[in-house]
């Protein structure tokens, strides 16, 4: 934060100046260097993420089809991926799709911006965070979360799919997610595509060459990742293969 005018969101509240915490609520839950009086308080908070998960579901319970996008929050507009990201918004709400993101800038932005200019549904999914403020302009649906967990879930409960464009530790987290989620069976015929094959080539070979070559994942796990690099054939593969997905899903 640099400018008074700079906006802090924490949960549903904005927060500005003197009054942006220097500590975020995930981070206050996880320290464990507290006074012994800090128990007490935890039962409070499993009001406040009980709270947290009934938000999400009432907002998104009738988005109908979705998809999430995720991504890199430091791609700026004009960069091949951003752009990349506009378009894929833009097909995915053509195709019938809402777009679901973090709600933050970079690639999430993008895909934002191509579901609300082409009349989609564009909803943001915000995370409290010290290094970021609010959503991007183009989301018209947007929830704010203080825990990662409950927003982590929004993302895979509302989504038939994902498409992951290039990003770092948080892109990578949400991915490996989606993958231990379908490796698990806890989602079934969950289309997950990796948009850009020379980002993604060190990783998918990684996997093969390494993960796959010591046993550590089956061969069913190398089919479960679909590397493109066409925003068109991203939205071909999530909508043959969301069309199993959401005839064999539970409830």
């Amino acid at each position: 934060m640099t400018k008074e005018t700079d906006a802090y969101q924490k949960g549903a509240t904005t927060l500005r100046g003197r009054h942006v915490p220097s500590t975020t609520t995930d981070q206050r839950l996880l320290d464990r260097s507290q006074d012994t009086d800090w128990l007490h308080t935890d039962p409070w908070r499993v009001m406040r993420i009980q709270a947290e998960f009934v938000e999400g579901f009432g907002t998104l319970a009738e988005l109908g089809r979705a998809v999430s996008v995720f991504g890199s929050a430091r791609l700026k507009p004009g960069s091949e991926f951003y752009d990349k990201g506009v378009e894929l918004g833009r097909l995915l709400a053509e195709a019938g799709f809402a777009v679901i993101t973090g709600g933050g800038p970079g690639a999430m932005e993008a895909a934002n911006k191509g579901a609300y200019e082409a009349g989609g549904t564009s909803v943001g999914l915000g995370i409290e965070l010290p290094f970021e403020s609010g959503l991007n302009a183009y989301v018209d649906l947007g929830v704010n979360f203080r825990y990662f967990f409950a927003r982590k879930t929004m993302f895979v409960k509302y989504a038939q799919g994902y498409v992951v464009l290039p990003g770092g530790f948080g892109t990578l987290d949400e991915l490996f997610e989606a993958v231990t989620l379908a490796q698990t069976q806890k989602v079934t015929s969950f289309p997950i595509v990796l948009l850009g094959t020379k980002f993604w080539a060190p990783m998918m070979s990684f996997i093969h060459d390494t993960l796959y070559a010591e046993g550590m994942v089956g061969e069913s796990d190398l089919h479960r990742l679909r590397v493109v690099d066409e925003p068109a054939e991203a939205v071909r593969i999530i909508t043959s293969d969301g069309e199993t997905f959401a005839a064999t899903r539970p409830e």
